[in-house]
């Protein structure tokens, strides 16, 4: 008799929500199809898979995919490369956006806020092909800079083709693109904090350094904790869409990151079952470092992510 209640209950909250749950159900199905159904395709790390033969008919062969990866000649290089990059745009990239929200939140004219809100937020809606088509324009022989260092007397510079500018065009382009939109978050984050804070702050004679010492820093404390386990998650992962435009031999020593590896051995060679191999440790350690950085951030101040 319970039971039937509850189904009724149940039965009646859909029909109540039914519109809710029919503008839900297109991002069901897509999370369905491009997330949890491919799920089903790790199993071939542990196959010497053949696209012809399936998954189901593939032969197992245990650890052995794993095993190559450790002992690839190249898995040092594109461990450094891919954690130099993730580390690097962490210490430059991850503080901006937190500045910028900052910033905004104390500009008073509402107009000019709502101009440079939309200016900054701008590049992160520009496809990556056009942002790396401007940074080739910008640093190729016959670009601006080397125009610029032309007219002071310098000799150009091939930026593209040497490794150790690699790493500063990567990290300064993703700044550029990512940090307007990123600044949203934060924003959203000090809409919630209360003006009643501000003006008791105002009222004991707090400047606005010290009110955002004591009021904005905190109130922002637990989003910015959530965004940088978000963040470490995803260390061992390049967006290597850019990097494949900028992409050639010349710059592998500091360019050839793990996702750019799983398109260029994995894919375009056909070596699948290595490729999600790669996939699976990359997202492991992925997952290992938001664990372990979830735990102790809940044990200091009990934000936590789950």
């Amino acid at each position: 008799m319970l039971e039937k209640k509850k189904k009724k209950k149940k039965r009646l909250e859909i029909l109540t929500n039914k519109w809710l749950y029919l503008m839900f159900l297109p991002v069901f199905i897509w999370f369905l199809l491009f997330a949890y159904l491919p799920m089903g395709g790790m199993v071939i790390s542990f196959q010497k898979y053949d696209i012809v033969k399936g998954i189901l008919n593939s032969t197992w062969v245990g650890l052995k995919n794993f095993k190559i990866l450790f002992t690839d000649p190249y898995f040092p290089r594109l461990f450094k490369n891919t954690l130099l990059l993730n580390i690097f745009g962490l210490i430059f990239g991850f503080p901006l956006p937190i500045i910028l929200a900052i910033a905004f939140n104390e500009i008073g004219r509402k107009k000019f806020k709502k101009i440079t809100q939309t200016i900054s937020y701008l590049p992160y809606f520009i496809s990556s092909v056009v942002v790396m088509s401007m940074v080739i324009q910008f640093v190729s022989n016959s670009g601006l800079i080397n125009m610029v260092l032309n007219k002071l007397g310098h000799e150009s510079i091939n930026f593209l083709q040497i490794p150790k500018y690699f790493r500063t065009i990567f990290i300064t382009t993703g700044i550029w693109q990512g940090t307007g939109f990123g600044a949203i978050i934060y924003m959203a984050a000090l809409a919630g904090i209360s003006n009643e804070q501000y003006e008791a702050a105002t009222v004991d004679g707090a400047g606005k350094f010290q009110k955002m010492l004591y009021i904005t820093l905190p109130g922002l404390a637990p989003t910015i904790v959530i965004m940088l386990l978000i963040n470490l998650g995803s260390i061992l992962n390049v967006g290597h869409e850019r990097i494949i435009l900028l992409y050639n031999p010349a710059i592998y020593e500091t360019a050839d990151v793990f996702n750019t590896y799983v398109y260029r051995e994995g894919i375009t060679k056909g070596r699948y079952s290595y490729a999600q191999a790669m996939s699976i440790f990359q997202n492991t350690v992925g997952f290992v470092l938001v664990y372990l950085a979830n735990k102790i951030t809940r044990k200091l101040d009990g934000t936590t992510l789950w």
